[in-house]
């Protein structure tokens, strides 16, 4: 079975089919939060090694990382938020640009194998994109979308994805550094979306037999509800074959339908990680009785 290893100097996580599922943190993200995006901007990363905190300890097993703020110098703002949430958290991140020279600038600042967020199937991205993946032993998302954009037709998203893993390997990448985003569709919108994204990834499993992510907030927009939405859609996809997802982690129904999900997958040894999560803790007094009778025993 492929696996997918990523590292921060002081961690590894490895997607994998038979791996438990793995959250990769969405929150350090300018877009759509103008105070975030002013205080980057200006130098003030407090609120960046907030957010890097409160993911990992909500769960997160990896952190997303994007500086894209208009008219801001991205690969300086890049380079330098990643260094900083490098020192503050131990998980491996994600590096997330649509400039070249800003996942330059953090490929070359970063301690470990990060995560590459991310090449699409246009022809000029590949050719600027994968030769930095080689260059830095990085793994990438590859977004199954090209020139002709995204396509509502499952078959031609993973006629995209199996073009880019192929043009990754004329550069010396295996499969086993690319991770799928087979594109989530709002189901809102599109019906039959959450059938059409199963029947994809478990292709991409069976056929193409590469690791797979997504943004998984797309399912449910404009829809009420979000968080039940989601709790159901993240179990069904982790049983089609979906091994990570780019997520908020401070919802607790996700996380616990994640936890769910990898226990029915068989993903979760002795149920350990459900048990920690959820045990409830003895009574007061109760340890201190239960060792007395031992003691007595």
């Amino acid at each position: 079975m492929t696996e997918t290893r990523v590292s921060s100097d002081k961690r590894e996580v490895v997607l994998g089919f038979d791996r438990p599922f793995v959250i990769i943190g969405e929150r350090i993200n300018p877009t759509g939060r103008k105070l975030l995006a002013a205080a980057m901007a200006a130098g003030d990363y407090s609120g960046v090694v907030a957010d890097a905190l409160a993911q990992v300890q909500a769960g997160a097993h990896m952190l997303d990382v994007n500086a894209g703020i208009p008219l801001a110098d991205e690969p300086k703002i890049l380079a330098e938020c990643i260094k900083l949430v490098q020192e503050t958290v131990d998980v491996p991140l994600s590096i997330d640009s649509s400039i070249v020279a800003a996942l330059e600038a953090g490929l070359a600042v970063y301690k470990g194998k990060p995560l590459v967020n991310s090449v699409t199937g246009e022809e000029e991205r590949l050719e600027v994109v994968l030769p930095l993946i080689k260059k830095y032993n990085a793994a990438v998302i590859a977004i199954s979308n090209d020139e002709t954009g995204i396509s509502e037709d499952p078959d031609v998203r993973y006629a995209v994805a199996k073009k880019i893993v192929e043009r990754a390997a004329d550069f010396g990448i295996p499969r086993s550094d690319i991770v799928v985003d087979p594109l989530v569709m709002p189901v809102g919108a599109i019906n039959d979306a959450g059938a059409k994204l199963m029947s994809l990834i478990r292709r991409l499993r069976e056929e193409l037999k590469v690791n797979t992510s997504c943004g998984a907030s797309n399912f449910s927009f404009g829809l009420p509800n979000r968080r039940g939405l989601n709790a159901g859609f993240l179990p069904m996809m982790i049983g089609a074959g979906l091994t990570s997802a780019i997520m908020n982690p401070l919802h607790p129904e996700d996380r616990q339908a994640i936890l769910g999900a990898d226990v029915v997958m068989g993903h979760d040894p002795n149920c350990a990680a459900w048990i920690k999560a959820y045990r409830e803790p003895p009574a007061e007094g109760e340890g201190r009785r239960e060792g007395r009778r031992r003691a007595r025993g």
